[in-house]
């Protein structure tokens, strides 16, 4: 009878306590879940630490020789760590929700939202907000102390630059949406090694691994990889030959995180959990 009575309140949208489920309540529901977990502090921490620290290591290096790198400046130089703090973002997207699924936990939420799709909007939302704020404050930390290191050896870059500004903005909306992709894939594969190890290979084993092949086919895919497209946003070319506008780059790293949100929010009204 309780498993009846459970389902026929879940179909109304109604819980227990008589309170009809709402987006907005989702949302509070997702947000404690979100900052409750030690794992998330700890990993957000982690994708600070190499933003900044990081960023003022290249930048200490750079500043240490006679020029910038190819397709580096001032603002990109000290940006650097975005690339390495994405693997910590792109983790904590992944565990946001495969965490769920192994534990079982993602049944009780469904079962308590039955239109299922605003747990994943909500997911998404909390996950977008609390990422872009962090990573914003520490890429204008990484790119004020990066600045302080260049200044007396190379040319510098004000926030009054619309371009640097862009760039500095740039870094933790790279940062957001990569870390959505990370959510999207766990949701897809709804297993945190196997969603792990498909951000790894796309962000990080994949470009490298194409620079490899001939120049008259790679320089005509590099610059379309998640990756590199969004990393356009940052400023610097990256060793890529035909970089895209900052802005197109940006919406085509947005595009391949639409179609998989898109595929895992299919997938999430189809398939049981």
């Amino acid at each position: 009878m309780t498993t009846v009575a459970d389902h026929a309140l879940s179909s109304t949208g109604i819980s227990h306590t008589g309170l009809r489920v709402t987006q907005f309540r989702v949302l509070l529901s997702e947000w404690t879940k979100l900052r409750s977990l030690r794992s998330t502090v700890y990993t957000l921490l982690t994708a600070v630490v190499l933003m900044i620290g990081l960023g003022a290591l290249f930048a200490a290096i750079a500043a240490s020789q006679p020029s910038y790198n190819p397709g580096e400046n001032a603002t990109s130089t000290s940006l650097t760590g975005t690339f390495f703090a994405q693997l910590a973002i792109g983790v904590l997207g992944v565990l946001l929700i495969s965490g769920e699924y192994s534990t079982g936990m993602i049944r009780a939420s469904l079962t308590v939202v039955p239109g299922r799709l605003p747990v994943l909007w909500a997911k998404l939302a909390v996950f977008a907000a609390t990422v872009f704020g962090t990573m914003l404050l520490a890429g204008l930390a990484s790119f004020l102390i990066g600045q302080a290191l260049l200044s007396g050896h190379h040319p510098t870059a004000s926030l009054t630059d619309p371009a640097t500004l862009r760039s500095v903005v740039g870094a933790a909306l790279y940062l957001t949406v990569a870390g959505m992709t990370g959510l999207a894939l766990g949701a897809l594969l709804r297993h945190t090694a196997a969603a792990i190890s498909t951000f790894v290979g796309a962000f990080f084993v994949i470009p490298p691994l194409m620079m490899l092949l001939p120049a008259s086919f790679a320089d005509h895919v590099l610059q379309y990889l998640p990756s590199n497209a969004g990393a356009m946003l940052v400023g610097g070319t990256y060793g890529v030959n035909n970089p895209l506008a900052p802005w197109t780059g940006f919406g085509v790293m947005c595009g391949y995180a639409l179609v998989l949100i898109g595929w895992a929010a299919w997938q999430l009204r189809r398939v049981d959990a």
